[in-house]
């Protein structure tokens, strides 16, 4: 395998520090700063996609499903106890009817697996549809009782109160087990189909969280939640942003390193073979599925993961706020611009998109600034509406005349994935 010095990549990373510079100079430290910070996170799930997509050819349109997830875990884990709900029988309540839904699922489970006692496989998933109907009902009825009460007395259960970094590996793991849980049923649909489902399956996702008001506390939302860094209340704006940085852009080192391994070990060109060739590895008696759910796990995880930093870097759980344009959209646009399969390449692209998506408001709203002084100067024209919406809407425009520029004369990414060339 021969290696090059790599021009375009040199190139392209010096043209992004230059605008990152430039950022600098024009919005000052602070903002910059922040903007980095989520760029960092944003580039950690767009390292789960890449992953999916690239490595396996798994399209996946829930992303915002499994940031909600990790989202979800980086509150309940960081957000100090709730007093009004642990002080009381309420837990034991909670408790006991969650031991009621594991021993349902259990019982489901157990009868479909009757055919191997000699019944009929039709009536065996029979007797496991009516079984999960009834006991759906009675451990849905007593789950709302509870929850009733839990909302009325402690308006939520509150969190764990523990380190913000137990968050986000409980982010990780609870992302990969849904994750595991979804690529069992749907890792058998091919492309659009699959689409579908995970995005189906993130709305689900979504409006559990908006709903239930005894665990997150719905609509209301939960904040201020703490960082793993000291505050900007004890270190300033600019050098508590900076330190939050320094620790994203660990975590995307080692995720980056983990990945480069795999991608240059037996199981990344295991993982490659099945992509391009599905039939052919199935020849070579690869195990086809459960290298797909391996694939599709780990990306989850991944997501899950930058989920939770954003989450606690914005220090606010807003069920509402994981909106399909920011969390799956742009981050499918960060990978298709920086390459799919190529993991230097899909951290490029989630910086250089992440700092158009911040910076086209602004730069709209100047152009748009100039243009009315300009024809109320020139021509008299009345300029009616509010410019700043209309600035804000620029970034939907920048970012689709963005991806179908690169869709045209880039199609495989401004970094496309360099597959290695063994002689």
């Amino acid at each position: 395998m021969t290696r090059k010095l790599p021009i375009r990549e040199l190139v392209l990373f010096a043209g992004l520090l230059v605008a990152v510079l430039a950022v600098y100079g024009l919005m000052g430290a602070a903002y910059s700063t922040r903007m980095l910070v989520e760029a960092a996170c944003y580039a950690i799930l767009a390292l789960g996609l890449t992953i999916q997509w690239g490595y396996a050819g798994q399209f996946n349109a829930g992303v915002m499903g499994f940031v909600a997830l990790g989202g979800f875990c980086a509150m309940l884990f960081s957000v100090p106890t709730n007093p009004a709900f642990w002080n009381t029988e309420l837990p034991g309540e909670l408790g006991r009817v969650l031991l009621y839904l594991v021993a349902a699922i259990a019982l489901v489970y157990g009868a479909t697996k009757l055919d191997r006692l000699g019944i009929p496989k039709r009536l065996r998933t029979f007797i496991a549809i009516v079984l999960a109907v009834v006991l759906y009902m009675a451990v849905i009825g007593a789950m709302r009782e509870v929850t009733d009460e839990i909302e009325s007395r402690a308006g939520f259960i509150g969190g764990l109160g523990l380190p913000t970094w137990v968050g986000w590996i409980f982010g990780g793991a609870l992302a990969g087990g849904i994750g595991y849980f979804i690529g069992r049923i749907c890792l058998g649909l091919r492309s659009d189909y699959l689409a579908i489902a995970t995005l189906g399956i993130a709305e689900i996702i979504k409006a559990f969280l908006k709903n239930s008001d005894w665990l997150t506390r719905g609509t209301a939302t939960v904040s201020p939640l703490p960082w793993p860094t000291p505050g900007p209340g004890e270190l300033g704006f600019v050098l508590a942003r900076a330190i939050y940085l320094s620790i994203t852009a660990v975590v995307i080192a080692a995720i980056f390193f983990l990945l480069y391994r795999a991608y240059y070990a037996p199981w990344g060109r295991m993982i490659r073979a099945i992509r391009d060739n599905e039939i052919s590895a199935a020849a070579m008696g690869k195990d086809i599925n459960r290298r797909r759910l391996e694939i599709f796990v780990l990306g989850c995880i991944l997501m899950g993961i930058g989920g939770a930093a954003l989450t606690s870097f914005n220090s606010i759980f807003d069920p509402q706020g994981y909106l399909p344009l920011n969390h799956t959209f742009l981050v499918l646009v960060m990978v298709i611009l920086g390459g799919p399969g190529n993991n230097l390449g899909t951290i490029f692209g989630a910086v250089l998109v992440y700092i158009i998506w911040i910076m086209s408001e602004p730069l709209a709203l100047s152009v748009m600034h100039a243009v009315t002084a300009l024809g109320e100067g020139w021509f008299g024209w009345e300029v009616g509406g509010n410019l700043d919406s209309r600035a804000l809407q620029a970034r939907v425009f920048v970012i689709g005349l963005l991806i179908s520029l690169v869709l045209r004369y880039a199609p495989k990414g401004l970094i496309p994935e360099k597959v290695p060339q063994y002689d």
